[in-house]
């Protein structure tokens, strides 16, 4: 059986959270940074655990602004979404992001992330969907475009799509900006 819970980053241990970041290392193979932990911190997390009490799943949402049309769009968005390799295709992902969905319905405007090849069918078969529009940041000297990033930002609307006609300008950060 396995077990979910959630919790902010302030009430995760050091033993937790090391476990976790050796989830997210392996899943990722060894491709997740120091400024891709960084973006996994400060927020919600999902985890579920084994029956024998071993990390097998982990997810979280943190807050991010998302400028649209002028308005600043309280945004929860998912960072480090990961399965431990012999527990996946069990339905711990759906898990994870259950329990995070709920955060986000229930305390943003807007829910969003960035997803692999790997993660999109899991997020779009519950009803995330691909943001068709322009995407951008409002980096340290203006606007930057991020075209790579188009084509795999998926939202989640909590109080309805914003207008694909006008860009989503995300918050600036270091590392991976989405």
């Amino acid at each position: 059986m396995n077990r979910i819970r959630t919790a902010h980053t302030a009430d995760l241990g050091p033993a937790t959270l090391h476990e976790i970041r050796a989830l997210l290392d392996a899943a990722f193979g060894g491709d997740f940074g120091a400024d891709d932990w960084d973006h996994t911190l400060g927020g919600i997390h999902a985890l579920v655990h084994d029956e024998h009490g071993r990390l097998a799943a982990h997810g979280s949402v943190i807050q991010r602004r998302v400028l649209h049309r002028g308005r600043s769009l309280r945004t929860g968005y998912v960072e480090g979404v990961a399965v431990r390799e012999d527990r996946r295709r069990e339905g711990l992902g759906g898990l994870v992001m259950e329990a995070l969905e709920r955060v986000i319905d229930r305390a943003y405007v807007l829910g969003a992330l960035s997803a692999s090849d790997d993660g999109a069918a899991l997020y779009s078969g519950r009803g995330w969907v691909v943001w068709p529009g322009r995407i951008a940041a409002l980096g340290p000297s203006g606007t930057v475009r991020l075209p790579d990033d188009e084509g795999t930002t998926y939202l989640r609307p909590v109080e309805g799509l914003p207008d694909a006609s006008d860009t989503l300008f995300f918050d600036w950060r270091g590392g991976d900006v989405l």
